[in-house]
């Protein structure tokens, strides 16, 4: 057991009271205060920093790990997660407007299955906000994925707008873009998985007007079947896109503990160890599907170096944490580099 997950995280899981939403902002804000301590920072690259690097869809990563969307949201603390081990950083989920989310609360933990509940909303200060940040930032040190999002009050069938306005307020600042259409706490949101709404998201991204074109990846959830999947991938394929990201939270409770029965019953979409299995079969159907050619993200119920070394076999060029990081904290992270691929594309 690391110093982490017997002093730190114990004492994390009491902050507010058990409140899981206050400890994730407590940690985001200390988290932002250490991004300012170039020295701290400096000792904690050294300490878990992997110099693995990889090049995939263009871009060159330091190492094939990296931080899922949804955990800093907005931004915040940009310059500490490289400092932590992260090979490179994905921000957002943003929405082109900015929005509070869903009611509280909305984070769920379920310890005894090493598992969280979410039904955050897309909670953001929207894309100009982040745009603002970025741009008074300036690089990170990694690549910055930005995975966008529609706005909960556009309609579906403005949702094509919604995104494009996202794009161009943040075509500058990201190394790649991730299309959110598989979150499952937007209302509607998962039917625009489906061939025509995908392909018009997707043209309006991908069709630069002669610009630079930044790569555009597609986050899928891994409750579709593998016929859904297929479909998916064909739009996909037909419009350039650089990559999958496979998958996000599931609406399935397969695998929970029995102590954790009650806080199950909690609406929103379940990340952590009881996703492990599905995620690692969507991975290998996408690759198999794909014939290898298309690059995948693989992220879900990645909680051990063990976990990540089959994602990366089953046909992942890079992974994602977030659940496992919550539990296990950067010594995963570090872990996990060092199982990655010399040099994937």
């Amino acid at each position: 057991m690391t110093v982490f997950e017997r002093v730190v995280r114990p004492r994390l899981f009491k902050i507010g009271g058990g409140d899981a939403e206050r400890a994730h902002e407590w940690t985001l804000e200390r988290l932002a205060g250490l991004a300012r301590r170039p020295a701290v920072l400096g000792l904690l690259k050294r300490r878990y920093a992997v110099d693995k690097p990889v090049d995939v869809f263009g871009v060159r990563f330091p190492n094939a790990v990296g931080l899922a969307a949804g955990m800093d949201k907005n931004g915040v603390a940009l310059k500490a997660w490289p400092a932590l081990g992260f090979g490179f950083v994905e921000v957002g989920t943003v929405t082109a407007l900015g929005q509070p989310g869903n009611e509280k609360p909305r984070l769920f933990r379920l310890p005894d299955s090493n598992a969280i509940i979410n039904r955050m909303g897309f909670n953001n200060e929207g894309a100009q906000a982040l745009a603002g940040r970025l741009a008074a930032l300036g690089p990170i040190g990694v690549p910055l994925g930005i995975s966008l999002g529609k706005s909960k009050v556009t309609p579906l069938e403005e949702a094509v707008a919604d995104y494009r306005a996202s794009y161009d307020a943040l075509k500058s600042y990201g190394d790649y873009f991730a299309v959110n259409v598989s979150s499952p706490n937007t209302p509607g949101l998962r039917s625009l998985q489906d061939r025509d709404q995908l392909d018009a998201i997707l043209a309006a991204l991908t069709e630069t007007d002669g610009e630079p074109r930044k790569p555009v990846l597609v986050k899928i959830a891994p409750d579709l079947t593998d016929h859904a999947i297929a479909e998916l991938l064909e739009v996909c394929v037909a419009r350039g896109v650089a990559g999958l990201i496979a998958t996000n939270t599931t609406l399935s409770r397969d695998g929970v503990a029995a102590a954790d029965q009650g806080t199950a019953g909690q609406a929103g979409g379940l990340s952590g160890a009881p996703l492990t299995e599905r995620a690692h079969k969507v991975v290998s159907f996408v690759h198999g599907e794909s014939g290898g050619r298309l690059p995948i993200i693989g992220v879900g119920g990645l909680m051990s170096a063990d976990d990540a070394a089959r994602m990366f076999d089953a046909g992942a060029s890079l992974v994602q944490l977030y659940t496992g990081f919550i539990y296990h904290g950067p010594a995963l992270v570090r872990a996990a580099a060092l199982r990655g691929p010399e040099r994937r594309r």
